[in-house]
């Protein structure tokens, strides 16, 4: 084989590793998390569920990405301290929570409201075992095949589901079509794009996670401990922030803005700047200090959120959208590269406690927003404080970042 070959060969790998895992997220996040939010509307307009079993329904589905993840961090706990448990391998679970995705998305058409809540919650559990153990696959393969920047193109996966997702119910509203009709084609799309990167995860014969857990245990406690919890607590101000405003701007939309078909559009525009983003990410240099570019991320959504409450119009609102998607996965994608440089032996239980905290910023988010509007004088000026906070939760990560560069300062030879 000439080198030139060998070249192409190492590309075609590092393209279809990166495509594949863009696709795994798009079904497990886009489709297995995501799709609700544009189908809730249909769900409202059928029957089958009033605005507080809706709530319900995504509680449901926070707690299950929550417990998903924490299965994530403690799994080399229970397996270094169980032997007889199987080893488990990344690729695998990664297989099994897309076809777990597919079935629950499918089963959610079912006239079954009472088995919802489960479904939502199985559905997060799922998505969170697809997007820690393909995170860390995809990360470790092109680390291995020199190409980590594409990494940014694995996290376009889920804003390519948001908009997908997005539009999808858009025509279907537009058509008239019933909320079980849109679960039965998600799911049905979910099972094919399964199918299509189903060949691409293959169960390695490498060590397994289970395995590593005891001499990754020794390495977590010589070095980074404090700082992954630091980057912990401000990765999960981002959950906050995020779900604050992705789950009510729209309605605030809604209440401030008179009809129009754009107000469907702000999801597909939020899933625009996810992927745009994403795709950025992809072309900047791992080689920096990366808590300075999710510095940047957090800055650009604190910026969308404001732009919101500036200007309440329906141009603010389509750049707040844009701006709060532009960092969403950039901000992961950076994350997650932290976190491998920290704690390379113990990745994907790092990777859990992070998406964890991501979870509580999740679930503590509208609980807070309902408190401020029981207790505010009108519904738009709690959701003015609710925005001002998350805004400011955003920028105290911001500042985390900016001061565990000072406190932490990153070895001269140390690359993401």
């Amino acid at each position: 084989m000439t080198t030139h070959d060998a070249g192409s060969a190492a590309a075609t790998g590092r393209w279809a590793v990166a495509l594949a895992s863009a696709v795994s997220l798009a079904v497990a996040m886009g489709i297995g998390r995501f799709a609700f939010t544009p189908l809730l509307p249909m769900m409202l307009h059928d029957g089958v569920i009033d605005l507080r079993s809706a709530s319900w329904l995504a509680s449901a589905n926070y707690l299950g990405y929550l417990a998903g993840a924490l299965l994530c961090t403690f799994q080399p706990w229970i397996w270094a301290r169980v032997p007889r448990l199987p080893p488990i391998d990344g690729p695998w679970l990664v297989r099994a929570g897309l076809l777990a995705t597919g079935l629950l998305t499918l089963s959610m058409a079912l006239p079954l409201p009472a088995l919802w809540p489960l479904l939502r919650f199985a559905a997060g559990v799922a998505s969170a075992l697809v997007f820690v153990y393909t995170s860390g696959w995809c990360l470790s393969q092109l680390a291995r095949l020199q190409a980590t920047a594409l990494g940014g193109v694995m996290y376009a996966g889920p804003g390519a589901g948001i908009v997908v997702s997005g539009l999808f119910a858009t025509a279907m509203v537009a058509w008239h079509w019933r909320a079980s009709t849109g679960w039965l084609i998600f799911g049905t799309l979910a099972f094919a794009l399964t199918a299509a990167v189903w060949p691409t995860f293959r169960p390695s014969d490498g060590p397994r996670p289970g395995a590593a857990a005891g001499a990754g245990a020794a390495h977590v406690a010589a070095h980074g401990r404090t700082e992954v919890g630091l980057l912990a607590v401000a990765y999960g101000l981002a959950g906050f922030g995020y779900i604050v405003t992705a789950t009510f701007l729209p309605v605030i939309a809604r209440a401030s803005l008179p009809p129009s078909a754009w107000l469907d559009m702000f999801w597909p525009i939020f899933g625009v700047g996810v992927v745009s983003g994403s795709l950025l990410a992809a072309r900047v240099r791992v080689s920096g200090d990366l808590r300075l570019m999710l510095v940047g991320g957090y800055c650009v959504q604190a910026a969308g959120i404001a732009v919101s409450l500036v200007r309440p119009s329906l141009a603010g609102f389509a750049v707040g959208s844009l701006m709060l998607g532009l960092p969403f996965t950039a901000i992961t994608f950076f994350a997650m590269q932290e976190v491998r440089r920290l704690r390379p032996a113990l990745a994907a239980s790092s990777m859990g406690l992070l998406t964890a905290m991501y979870g509580i910023g999740q679930i503590v988010g509208p609980p807070l927003v309902a408190e401020l509007l029981r207790h505010s004088g009108s519904a738009g000026a709690g959701f003015t404080h609710s925005l001002e906070i998350a805004m400011s939760a955003l920028l105290v990560g911001a500042a985390m970042y900016l001061w565990m560069v000072r406190a932490y300062p990153r070895p001269a030879t140390a690359s993401a």
